[in-house]
């Protein structure tokens, strides 16, 4: 049965008040949750960035269901210290984490000063990486000195089963590369066929594991609001695809965006009606294993509360879930 989960974004809501809603989403009847892993915001409008890892800690342990994010190890993270960080959390939290590693983003990464690498090279370096942190989750020593350097190192403190890790990717070629080392495969999409070919993609390389749609919704009283929240809020979706992994700062982002209603509707879901959001994310996640909802405005309570109410029952209806998977 499909895994209905919440998307925590913390470019847009401070961690305390992300703290709060991730509550609220496990209280209205979400299966799980997971995550960004950002330094940066997209844009201003957005305005926050909370450090990931800290606030999961606080979130796994005041909640009961599962809770994974996407990270990007190589650059900003050196591999070992994403496997501290995977073990850690694993360790104390057995069976309600995981994490998808994808190659990243200039906008995060750029900080460290090191020259950011094209695609072919960030897609060595994740390789590289994923098989340091499962060779020192698996408890080995570990060396390395081709596209990350690594000297002698173990993590000591892991969980009795390693954690999935799986892998983030936008296109059906970053996911058939994947399939061999990734335990399932998660993207983002509001177009059904574009999902399902990366998906496919997975499935004929090989991909075992699970798969995993993240969308993204604008859920509000009228059209015109809705309308108004995505721009103000996923404004950056607008921008040329091929220019997304490059870009360094946010006031980049804003001047790169065509935000028309016709552009926003090509990222965003943007409806006042459950009944019709129910729909289409019905559509998106059928054959899916799991689906992540994120509703773009900063104010995550009211969109919350009509889950509870509306948007959960009537999905499940749709998809012939039970209430909770917990």
């Amino acid at each position: 049965m499909t895994v209905i989960g919440y998307h925590a974004s913390h470019e847009q809501v401070p961690p305390g008040r992300l703290l709060a809603a991730v509550r609220l989403a496990e209280t209205a009847g979400f299966d799980a949750a997971m995550c960004s892993d950002h330094l940066a915001p997209w844009t201003r409008n957005q305005g926050e960035s909370g450090y990931a890892w800290s606030w999961l800690g606080a979130a796994l342990a005041t909640t009961r269901f599962p809770i994974g994010l996407v990270t990007a190890p190589g650059q900003r993270y050196h591999p070992v210290v994403a496997a501290q960080a995977i073990a850690t959390v694993a360790e104390m939290f057995p069976g309600r984490f995981w994490a998808a590693l994808g190659s990243g983003e200039a906008l995060n990464e750029h900080v460290t000063g090191d020259p950011w690498p094209d695609k072919d090279a960030r897609d060595r370096r994740l390789r590289e990486c994923v098989r340091v942190i499962r060779s020192l989750l698996d408890g080995e020593r570990v060396s390395a000195d081709a596209e990350v350097r690594v000297h002698e190192a173990r993590v000591w403190s892991r969980p009795s089963t390693p954690p999935p890790l799986l892998a983030a990717a936008v296109s059906p070629h970053t996911a058939s590369s994947a399939a061999a080392w990734a335990d399932g495969v998660i993207t983002v999409g509001t177009d059904a066929a574009a999902s399902s070919e990366t998906f496919q993609a997975y499935r004929r390389a090989g991909g075992p594991g699970r798969t995993v749609l993240q969308v993204h919704i604008s859920l509000e009283d009228t059209l015109d609001e809705a309308m108004a929240t995505a721009r103000e809020q996923w404004s950056h979706s607008t921008a040329p695809a091929e220019l997304m992994w490059d870009v360094e700062q946010p006031e980049e982002f804003e001047a790169l965006a065509d935000p028309t209603d016709e552009n926003l509707r090509r990222s965003v879901i943007i409806t006042a009606s459950t009944q019709e959001l129910a729909e289409r994310i019905a559509e998106l996640a059928r054959g899916v294993d799991e689906v992540y909802l994120h509703h773009v405005g900063r104010a995550q309570s009211p969109f919350l509360h009509r889950c509870g109410a509306e948007l959960l029952p009537a999905l499940r209806g749709l998809l012939g879930t039970e209430t909770s998977q917990r």
